[in-house]
């Protein structure tokens, strides 16, 4: 069992360092990354949904994003603003537990489920519309021309990808929150929306939850792994 666990673990890391190294090569870490701006995204859309109105996400090949939603109120903007890095995070970890118990259909469903939405309801720029259809195009072309091993090997990947991802862009949050203050998104939002909490505490706060779920996401790889 100690070995089992011991491979599994080696295996794991080994897909975490592949999803390291594939998002800083050139031209494909940036397309392969906008997976962690598409979940993004969507974490925003879903919370805006509930309290107001989405009018469109962009997706951008520099892998920045932008939700353009309206909130009648004040809670419905703090809780938009919130759930950005919140949700990556989450949904990383969702991912993992998914990996964990061999749900691989269900982190199937979930996948196609973003995917469907923000190309039926909410992308509408070019880059963007291109990014969810070749995406879309590569993943089901898994789905019915690969084996299961490929299948969950893939699924592996895509969720180390969003875990590195959740993690990094909350991590450059937070130094742009102390360097670029004025530039920092949503930890700015917040920090307009509750005045006597600095841009500075928001970023941290970011960034220690992608952490924190990062590592319940790395526990659920390691030892749930099979």
């Amino acid at each position: 069992m100690k070995r089992l666990i011991e491979n599994l673990s080696v295996k794991f890391f080994g897909f975490l360092i592949l999803a390291i190294v594939l998002t800083h090569v050139p031209i494909l870490g940036g397309y392969v990354r906008v997976i962690n701006t598409l979940i993004h995204e969507s974490g925003h859309a879903f919370i805006a949904l509930i309290g107001g109105h989405v009018e469109r996400i962009s997706l951008f090949s520099n892998t920045e994003g932008v939700t353009y939603s309206t909130q009648s109120t004040w809670i419905g903007s703090f809780f938009t603003s919130l759930a950005g890095y919140l949700f990556s995070s989450i949904v990383s970890l969702l991912f993992f537990w998914l990996i964990g118990k061999k749900s691989y259909r269900i982190l199937i469903s979930i996948l196609l489920v973003f995917i469907g939405l923000n190309l039926i309801f909410w992308v509408r720029n070019i880059y963007g519309l291109f990014w969810l259809i070749t995406f879309a195009a590569a993943f089901l072309v898994m789905l019915f021309k690969g084996n299961q091993a490929i299948i969950n090997n893939i699924l592996l990947l895509i969720a180390s990808i969003l875990l590195v991802q959740s993690v990094s862009s909350a991590y450059d949050i937070m130094m742009i929150s102390f360097f670029y203050p004025n530039s920092a998104g949503d930890a700015l939002n917040l920090a307009k929306l509750i005045g006597f909490i600095p841009v500075q505490i928001w970023g941290i706060f970011f960034f220690a939850q992608s952490v924190l779920f990062s590592y319940l996401g790395l526990k659920k790889g390691i030892f749930r792994l099979k």
